[in-house]
């Protein structure tokens, strides 16, 4: 073990790599689902042991080949990304055992080998994402990453997840380009790629080099937002979400977008904050502008929703505004209350989609006139279905309160009252459109089609269950979100000039 231990950095990506082919060279569902319940169990591993590592010695720097940074690829490892790091792999590792039944029921034989391979590229991707600290090694993981979310996208059950699937290439490559290019604009000033190089270098060059560190600025913040689907640049999340295979729709609800708010975060906070007084650029008020708007904007257009999957799309644009609301009040509660929404949501988004997916997988439709009375037959994926619901109004007692009450308390002390209003006044549209669901599901007699309904097998039930008691967990015990949270977001805000 204590050889390994130096090498958890790399692990972390070189496992799910190694997964991923070795899963494509299996051709079989059983051995390719038997690899990526190995690798996902043995994620969280890694990530836990280096979280352990930071909070008790300090960011960890893991050097690839030998080199030094800033020549060499460094891989760098401090409070925020290893939170997000074990939030990614706990993810995967929890909701895995879901997959085998569900694969097996919306994918064809032949293409259930590749999904597994498929997710483990993605993994690799995210986690690659997190763990460097290389703008442009960050570059590649996320391309790694987009590459195989379009194939897990395009797998699915209907003929529409080509369209979709065709619709999040389109724009992945857009937001590719403008971080690539945001990326270069910054190697040209710097004349490096490592992150904590660049906002060492990036300062002394402000004089002569504004117009093209805020280009940089510009370029970095549309490509990551896009990935991350801020609005309004959301317009491929809503189809992605909706036509993808249920698991798949799970696991990149929880974590993709997730890291695209990471990479955000770290280029915001620990480069160009570290370089330049950001608060003297409009960057945080059109954040905080457009993360208003998705509030509302989408949880009105999920009011309106008949298929529960576009719904909980639209609701996670929203969510994501929650997110975002969060890093633009650039103080520490809202900080905080950010970054923990990020863990919550993810929590929250997994369980309504693998509650939808085990809806699927037993009465074939997710559309909502159809699901009347589903509570009485599927009594189970039902009540963890209405806890995450519950939680993502922010009810007292899950863990969307937690977040909900800390970007209370940014805007309270920003004295921006009227946002505290604009938050409890979007989380009674969720109300609505949650409400909706639970009157149909519990209220309703049940309808001729589902009249054969009933819960799933334990292995798609017990990671819905698990998700909804953390959600309602963690909306008691906040040390591990919130006060790791609190952490890293000291860190990012301690470091601004």
């Amino acid at each position: 073990m204590s050889a390994v231990w130096p090498h958890l950095p790399i692990l972390q990506v070189i496992i799910p790599l190694f997964g991923a082919l070795l899963a494509g060279f299996a051709r079989r569902a059983g051995p390719a689902f038997a690899i990526a319940l190995v690798v996902s169990w043995l994620m969280p591993l890694c990530a836990g042991a280096m979280l352990w590592q930071v909070l008790a010695s300090g960011p960890i720097s893991y050097h690839l080949g030998s080199w030094a940074p800033p020549w060499g690829i460094e891989y760098r490892v401090d409070v925020l990304n290893a939170f997000v790091l074990v939030l990614v792999s706990i993810i995967g590792a929890v909701i895995m055992p879901f997959a085998r039944r569900s694969v097996a029921f919306e994918i064809e034989e032949g293409q259930r080998a590749w999904f597994y391979c498929m997710y483990l590229l993605c993994l690799t991707g995210l986690l690659g994402i997190t763990i460097t600290g290389d703008a442009f090694n960050a570059f590649v993981f996320l391309e790694i990453s987009s590459l195989s979310t379009y194939v897990l996208i395009a797998l699915g059950r209907d003929r529409r997840a080509l369209l979709a699937a065709f619709q999040y290439l389109i724009m992945g490559t857009i937001g590719a380009t403008f971080y690539v290019v945001g990326v270069g604009l910054l190697y040209l000033v710097t004349g490096s790629l490592n992150m904590v190089d660049i906002a060492a270098r990036l300062g002394p060059t402000w004089a002569d080099n504004s117009r093209a560190i805020i280009a940089a600025l510009a370029f970095v913040t549309v490509g990551v937002s896009l990935k991350l689907a801020l609005f309004p640049l959301h317009v491929w999340l809503p189809n992605a979400y909706a036509y993808a295979p249920s698991w798949a729709t799970a696991f990149l609800s929880a974590t993709a977008t997730k890291v695209a708010i990471y990479l955000l975060v770290r280029f915001l906070f620990s480069i160009f904050g570290v370089a330049i007084d950001l608060r003297g650029l409009p960057v945080a008020a059109i954040i905080v502008a457009l993360s208003l708007a998705a509030m509302f904007v989408a949880s009105l257009i999920a009011v309106f929703q008949s298929n529960v999957s576009r719904m909980l799309a639209y609701s996670s644009v929203a969510q994501i505004g929650y997110i975002t609301l969060g890093i633009g009040f650039v103080n520490l509660a809202g900080l905080t209350g950010g970054l923990v929404h990020i863990v919550n949501h993810a929590l929250m988004k997994a369980a309504l989609f693998l509650a939808v997916g085990a809806i699927f997988f037993r009465v074939r439709t997710v559309r909502l006139s159809e699901l009347a009375g589903i509570g009485r037959k599927m009594p189970i994926t039902m009540a963890a279905f209405t806890v995450a619901c519950f939680g993502l109004v922010g009810t007292p007692g899950t863990s969307g309160f937690i977040s909900k009450w800390y970007l209370a308390l940014g805007a309270l002390e920003k004295g921006w009252w009227i946002v505290v209003f604009l938050i409890v006044g979007s989380s009674l549209i969720a109300l609505v459109y949650v409400g909706r669901v639970l009157e149909l599901a519990w209220l309703r007699e049940p309808s001729k089609a589902i009249a054969d309904a009933s819960d799933p097998p334990l292995s798609m039930l017990l990671p819905l269950m698990l998700l909804a008691a953390a959600t309602i967990y963690f909306g008691f015990d906040t040390e591990w979100t919130a006060g790791i949270a609190s952490m890293a977001a000291k860190d990012l805000l301690g470091g601004l000039r």
